[in-house]
């Protein structure tokens, strides 16, 4: 969900190897991110419509095994918080964990993503208000759109018209502790940074049932996360790591990894980890770190051509704007359409998935040409408003198209052409037959005809 920059290390910096493969597909972009964003939204996309296949799992209903999975769709927002941590750190990384200024990093992540929010904010409320408001949820009002507006939906309480919006608030909040984590690591080291802040989460989450405050903090600010900003943070180190750390088979690490967290989930079973998303994002941030630092290093080359063929960078592109805008979608044609038509469970989770992907997908293209690429493409107000300038020109008839030339050329009476040509005839000479008919009235003597040598002036006879 974020932009990845290359930002050059300073002299002071240590210096990385002169080509690495992670850099290899161009300045400032590490392959198969695109590709990882995409597919971690479509499988959000994927657990909202099985939330609305199987709406009591895992209490009275029981879904299938092949299904039961798509109940941990926070997997997709614990993937999103990585890669955050992860792109964000790759600039610093290179810049001896700094940044080149704090007010250009606050712009550019205001910049990036504000508009898109904003508008899928807009969206979210003419489908509550005007096509179907979410089900258990207080319908949005004026509160509403303050709150969610200003991204503290967290902290106050008010109806809400998309309840994705959550996560996207918390990340904001995890944009202002990234300065503070960056002085830890320049400070003492990314691994103690990592340390630190798990250890305050830990403890957050073993004394926070015990104290109501804590325990309101655990469930309206999700302090896990922040573990898996900074496990992402830590792995944009490798970009900058020597080769004997970058060799080591990451791959291998992340499979192993997520052992623990797979076996979690099959022995506590689905009633637990939904109830337990605290612990299960914690067990899964050493793989989802492991991972990402692997992908980093082009390993395994298969995995990451893949995550970086066509589809999923496709699906990455226009991956905020998916996860910003599905959920009304989800909800009305789930409520408004299917439901009541076709019986609940695997039917219905076939044919909301046949209709629903494709419908989403789309929707977020659309929704991402207009209001998240093209903040991507121009870093401010003023070449916003040039190119949007410039495209509006060239999709006005312009007087040089071949069309225009055409129809000049078939009414030369009108335009600049005939006016040119116009010029141009009253400087070449007049004909004979004008200059004589002049002089007869003038009452002067004619010019000679051609060809007539005997009424010459000087001729003789």
């Amino acid at each position: 969900m974020t932009d990845v920059r290359e930002n050059p290390p300073p002299a002071s910096a240590l210096a990385a190897p002169a080509t690495h493969p992670a850099s290899a597909a161009g300045p400032g972009r590490v392959a198969a991110l695109d590709g990882i964003r995409g597919l971690a939204a479509v499988f959000v996309v994927f657990n909202h419509v099985f939330e609305r296949a199987w709406p009591e799992y895992p209490g009275a209903n029981h879904a299938p095994f092949w299904a039961a999975w798509l109940i941990y769709g926070r997997g997709g927002v614990a993937i999103f918080i990585a890669l955050s941590g992860f792109s964000l750190g790759l600039g610093p990384a290179r810049s001896g964990w700094r940044f080149k200024s704090i007010a250009t990093y606050a712009h550019r992540r205001a910049w990036r993503i504000l508009p898109p929010y904003w508008a899928a904010l807009g969206f979210s409320l003419v489908m509550t208000w005007y096509v179907l408001a979410q089900p258990h949820v207080p319908v949005p009002n004026g509160k509403s759109v303050v709150v969610d507006g200003l991204l503290v939906q967290d902290v106050f309480s008010a109806g809400t018209p998309n309840k994705a919006f959550w996560s996207i608030a918390i990340e904001v909040q995890l944009y202002f502790l990234l300065p503070f984590l960056l002085l830890l690591v320049r400070r003492v080291s990314a691994t103690a940074m990592l340390g630190l802040v798990a250890a305050v989460v830990v403890t957050v989450g073993v004394v926070g049932p015990h104290v109501p405050l804590l325990n309101t903090a655990l469930v309206k600010f999700t302090p896990d996360l922040a573990v898996l900003f900074a496990v992402g943070l830590l792995a944009s180190g490798i970009i900058t790591a020597g080769e004997r750390t970058r060799a080591r088979p990451w791959a291998g690490y992340a499979l192993a990894a997520g052992v623990p967290a797979i076996v979690l989930m099959a022995v506590k079973g689905s009633v637990w980890s939904n109830l337990n998303l605290f612990w299960l994002d914690l067990a899964w941030a050493p793989a989802i770190g492991c991972f990402l630092t692997a992908v980093a290093t082009s390993r395994p080359r298969f995995v990451v051509r893949l995550l970086d063929s066509r589809l999923p960078r496709s699906l990455g592109s226009c991956s905020y704007s998916l996860y910003l805008t599905h959920e009304p979608i989800v909800i009305a044609v789930s409520y408004g359409l299917v439901r009541g038509h076709v019986t609940a469970g695997t039917p219905m989770f076939l044919v909301l998935a046949a209709i629903l992907l494709p419908m989403t997908v789309c929707f977020a293209r659309m929704f991402a040409a207009v209001f998240e690429l093209p903040f991507q493409r121009h870093r401010g107000w003023n070449p916003l408003r040039q190119a949007m300038s410039a495209r509006l020109r060239r999709l006005r008839p312009d007087a040089a198209s071949p069309l225009a030339v055409r129809r000049r050329n078939a009414n030369p009476a009108s335009g600049p052409r005939s006016q040119a040509d116009e010029r141009c005839r009253s400087d070449r000479p007049q004909p004979v037959a004008d200059s004589a008919r002049l002089a007869s009235r003038l009452d002067l003597p004619g010019p000679p005809i051609r060809g007539d040598y005997a009424t010459r002036p000087g001729s003789s006879q």
